[in-house]
């Protein structure tokens, strides 16, 4: 029986000619390209606002509510507190992070007023005052985060009253537009950073252009609507460039002695390193470097810093002259997004991953869960997996073809990891926390491992959709739940479930 699903082979009804006549033609480009790609990150931009009242002692009657800010000099220190807090988030930040000044909020007037402006997130710091004042900052935004306070400073008359007086507005169910009890975070700086990089993640995954080098697919019949759907929720600028295209810049590559050398040494210098292994011919490798050279190239010119590549088996060999498998590697252990297939049913999902986890993202192939496991493999992974340290890695042929060069990379043992599984609609996704028992080398795609299941099997098998998943360092399912949120995505969390 074939392998149905060929990696990197073409898509169900893709044909050389149907693509060509949409692709995008780039003048043949013989100087070398940078060595490297700087990642381009938006920054998150944050408004704080203070909300609270001075209340005014009345005889004889209940004039005072629950909270701790009852005096200008209070008030005073609890911006200066809010101050340091904002200093800190800031500071710690792995992504771009921008927090404006404080505002406060001690009327409706004001409340309008404090909630606008071109920022990304409203921060509304409930301390005391009616909600109306908290509705009016509210107002008309997209992502709203509330903080109230119990143990951190001044105890938030809103951490007694938030739920029934402001998210359910005095009734049993939920009626504050776009707030859930997602967005509420009570003390606790670490909290408001997990949704901070949640919502830093959305910003630069949406829009962000990516080039489809042989064109956009998704996997199989399920597949076909996914470079729309991809455009439709994700917003993804899709940049299709031609093989005829890419052709001309490899011989143009080629043809260049010094960017053949150039890349030439650079290979040299990747297989001098104690921790790979070369079991292929060494020139797949060096040609894999020039290759690498040609789409980091591409990929300057268009302004993009992520790539996938469609049918690259019968492409991609002929001209490179080696797989593109090494190539996707090396891109994304630079910090490029780099993925073979040109699956869009599962690109978003690193994308999305990338951003939150600030990490390397590992497109791979699942097989079937049992015993606590399943195997994991693709011909091409990430070293850096970490975001620092490159893994160990044996350099073999791609396993389908028996040519070229592709990376066998020995993740750690032990490390814990996202796994993430898109729906071909796009409406919701399975994720659970998982852990490498092992990086076996079954006669299989070559980078791979057992993946130990914080989670059922059989629920496992149940809810598995689409094909390709998405795998990480890391455990980042509350981030993916919080940004898919805002993005109207569902987030079926299996080790919780």
């Amino acid at each position: 029986m074939s392998h149905v699903h060929t990696c990197c082979g073409a898509p169900a009804g893709f044909t050389r000619r149907n693509f060509l006549a949409g692709a995008t033609l780039l003048p043949a480009v013989a100087a070398p390209a940078p060595e490297t790609l700087t990642p381009k990150r938006q920054a998150l931009v944050i408004q704080p606002v203070l909300i609270y009242q001075i209340y005014k002692r009345r005889e004889q009657t209940s004039w005072r509510p629950w909270g701790g800010l009852f005096t200008e000099k209070e008030v005073a220190e609890e911006k200066d507190r809010i101050g340091r807090e904002m200093a800190a988030l800031k500071k710690t930040a792995e992504f771009p992070l921008v927090i404006r000044e404080l505002r406060t909020a001690t009327t409706v007037e004001e409340g309008r007023a404090a909630g606008g402006g071109d920022h990304d997130a409203l921060l509304m710091i409930a301390a005391t005052g009616p909600a109306r004042i908290l509705d009016a900052v509210a107002a008309g935004q997209k992502n709203t985060i509330i903080f109230v306070r119990h143990r951190s400073g001044p105890v938030s008359e809103w951490y007694e009253i938030v739920s029934p007086r402001f998210l359910r507005k005095a009734v049993d169910e939920f009626g504050e537009p776009g707030l859930g009890v997602e967005d509420v975070v009570v003390d606790d700086p670490d909290e408001l950073m997990m949704r901070f990089r949640a919502l830093a993640a959305v910003k630069n995954t949406m829009g962000r252009r990516i080039v489809a080098l042989g064109g956009a697919a998704g996997w199989s019949v399920g597949g076909r609507r996914a470079p729309q759907l991809a455009k439709d929720v994700w917003k993804l600028d899709i940049v299709p460039v031609s093989y005829d295209d890419l052709g001309v810049r490899i011989k143009a590559a080629r043809a260049d002695e010094a960017r053949v050398k150039k890349t030439r040494v650079l290979a040299a210098a990747f297989l001098a390193d104690k921790t790979v292994k070369l079991e292929t011919k060494r020139e797949y490798v060096e040609n894999a470097y020039l290759l690498a050279d040609v789409l980091r190239g591409v990929m300057s010119e268009l302004n993009a810093d992520a790539i996938t590549i469609n049918n690259c088996m019968s492409t991609i060999m002929p001209i490179g002259e080696t797989t593109a498998c090494l190539p996707l590697s090396i891109l994304n252990d630079e910090g490029a997004l780099a993925f073979c297939e040109s699956d869009f049913v599962v690109i978003p999902s690193g994308i999305l991953l990338n951003a939150i986890s600030s990490k390397p993202v590992f497109l791979n192939d699942p097989t079937y869960p049992h015993h606590g496991l399943i195997t994991l493999a693709h011909c091409t992974a990430p070293r850096k997996l970490d975001g620092k340290t490159k893994e160990p890695v044996r350099v073999l042929t791609h396993f389908e073809s028996d040519y070229g060069a592709a990376p066998k990379v020995e993740m750690r043992k032990g490390q814990v990891l996202t796994n993430i599984i898109p729906d071909f609609n796009a409406r919701r996704w399975v994720g659970f926390k998982g852990s490498v028992l092992g990086s076996p080398f079954l006669p299989i795609c070559r980078s791979q491992i057992d993946c130990g299941i914080d989670a059922s099997d059989q629920k496992l098998a149940l809810e598995m959709k689409g094909f390709h998943w998405m795998t990480g360092y890391g455990d980042y399912r509350r981030e993916l739940g919080y940004a898919l949120r805002k993005a109207g995505v569902e987030w079926l969390d299996l080790t919780k479930a």
